[in-house]
């Protein structure tokens, strides 16, 4: 098979030229956003050469998103990179209270929510990823452009155009993390069915000139018109989101209008065009100040009809588009993560039949949920009449109550998810490991720190040397770890790289039952011994 794009064909008939001699990756990655860089540094840490291919010359400077929030920040904290990201945040970390559908997830009264963000502008988050990759001896080429593909049962070839001419690349994989309208995508033949709606979101965080007041209770006193309040208003044009406080100038504005036009993603907003979305909904002129974020997008419900076609595979945007703000990023690196130490496992040999597929059914899986509350929102956001009105109050008065509260924190942040783990039936089996305190003869750790290598670990955490013999067969590829912590959860866990359970035995579970399955789950995710 072999696809190169009309639009961006040779324009010399001489068709393209071999790079020399380092024309060879184990993966190219096409698109040096947060998931390409994030799935580039996770098969560096599984001792793969990735490819980053962006056909940008420079990162982008405009914020596509304000933040991260979900599980993805628990796996930073377990590659021990969490605190980067704490560090470089352009502002105090606000109070767990998020949007949902035009109401807000409030946190506030919860000692331990389930969902948070860190306010970190997606330029910024790039130049931590980037400065990552660099460390891990990544290879990234900006400004080189994947303009068409082709594969067959040993290898997948890139046609380039770079800043020097036109090459190919040959690699055993090829990922398009390059965004909504992948080409990786198209060139692959993959479906991408879903909807799209007829609105245009913008956001703005702004100064304010002294003209304007902020009250103690985050509205805004406009001279010559009524009160602008605090947090969503709907209008006859549109919704209105305001979001401040009095210890600051800074202010964040959100528009929704309903509107049909197509707007370049590369283009990025100006104040004069969010001035005029405000004037619009609002009716009346809200001055503003300075401009410190900008940023306009439209909402898609999209999600790829299968993750893999042969030897190209799709993650992140190129995979799924949700139709609410605040997800993709998490949805987005989480399967970069899911991904890496499959792959890795299949370049070094070591990988079970059908372990790559799993790629698909599991973060498929975990797309279709994101996609449900996200389409969730859109019923509860574009309901401009009374009955909508009341389904968002009852909605509301549901989130009072902390177990629906929790719920939903953890359906937003992505932690409910559980993938199917054939052969163990444990409650934990699937889910995100826990970060438990581990008490060793060296001393206090934690999950966290030993996750920091990405690699897979069986944790004994009730002296169980039975299986721990069962595991020496793969302990070239596992590594093995006996700790006690305070109220177990199980006796034994084996963790997967990506901090998913993938097997636990139960509490005192006989020898006889648990070292089979142990071995079973061992063979299974990790291959052959």
């Amino acid at each position: 098979m072999r696809v190169v794009d009309d639009e961006v064909a040779f324009e010399s008939g001489e068709g393209p030229r071999r790079e020399p001699p380092a024309a060879y990756a184990d993966v190219i990655i096409v698109g040096a956003g947060p998931t390409g860089l994030m799935l580039a540094n996770e098969l560096r840490l599984a001792g793969v050469r990735p490819l980053l291919m962006e056909r940008q010359p420079q990162r982008r400077a405009t914020p596509k998103a304000g933040g991260i929030g979900g599980q993805i920040l628990e796996l930073l904290l377990y590659r021990g990179i969490l605190e980067r990201f704490e560090a470089a945040c352009t502002g105090p970390v606000p109070a767990p209270r998020f949007p949902f559908g035009g109401v807000h997830l409030d946190f506030t009264r919860l000692a331990d929510p389930p969902l948070h963000a860190l306010p970190l502008p997606q330029p910024e988050l790039e130049r931590l990823l980037d400065e990552r990759a660099e460390e891990l001896g990544v290879e990234i080429r900006r400004g080189h452009e994947a303009i068409g593909v082709s594969q067959d049962d040993a290898a997948v070839t890139v046609d380039v155009r770079g800043p020097d001419g036109s090459y190919q690349v040959v690699a055993r994989y090829l990922v398009g993390c390059d965004g909504a309208r992948s080409r990786v995508r198209h060139w692959a033949g993959i479906p991408f069915p879903g909807t799209v709606y007829p609105e245009v979101n913008r956001l703005a965080q702004v100064t304010l000139p002294d003209a304007v007041t902020v009250l103690g209770n985050g509205d805004l006193e406009v001279p010559g018109s009524d009160t602008v309040r605090a947090g969503f208003t709907r209008t006859d044009h549109g919704l209105l989101g305001v979001g401040s406080s009095p210890e600051s100038r800074a202010v964040s504005l959100y528009t929704v209008e309903d509107e049909s036009t197509e707007y370049d993603d590369d283009l990025p907003m100006t104040l004069p065009e969010f001035q005029d979305s405000l004037r619009r909904v609002l009716g009346v002129h809200l001055p503003v100040g300075e401009a410190i974020r900008l940023s306009r997008f439209t909402f898609k419900a999209r999600q790829a009809q299968r993750y893999r076609a042969g030897r190209i595979l799709l993650a992140g945007d190129a995979a799924h588009l949700f139709p609410a703000t605040g997800v993709a990023l998490n949805a987005g690196m989480l399967d970069a993560v899911n991904l890496a130490w499959k792959m890795a496992a299949d370049i070094h040999g070591r990988a079970p039949a059908g372990l790559l597929d799993t790629y698909h059914d599991e973060r498929h899986l975990a797309g279709t949920r994101t996609m449900l509350h996200t389409r969730a929102q859109v019923a509860l956001r574009r309901g401009h009449d009374p009955a909508a009105e009341a389904l968002r109050e009852v909605f509301q008065e549901l989130l009072a109550d902390e177990q629906p509260l929790r719920r939903m924190g953890t359906l937003v942040a992505g932690t409910d998810i559980r993938y199917p783990m054939p052969g163990s039936h444990h409650p934990l089996a699937g889910t995100f490991t826990p970060n438990l305190t581990l008490h060793t003869e060296q001393g206090i750790t934690s999950v966290a720190e030993l996750m920091h290598t990405a690699r897979p670990i069986l944790l004994d955490l009730a002296d169980r040397p039975d299986l721990r013999q069962t595991a020496q067969d793969w302990q070239d590829r596992v590594d093995i770890h006996t700790a006690k912590t305070d109220q177990r959860p199980a006796d034994v866990l084996l963790i997967r790289p990506d901090a998913h359970i993938a097997w636990a035995a139960t509490i005192d579970e006989a020898t006889d039952t648990a070292a089979p399955a142990l071995r079973e789950a061992l063979s299974g995710w990790f291959g052959t011994p």
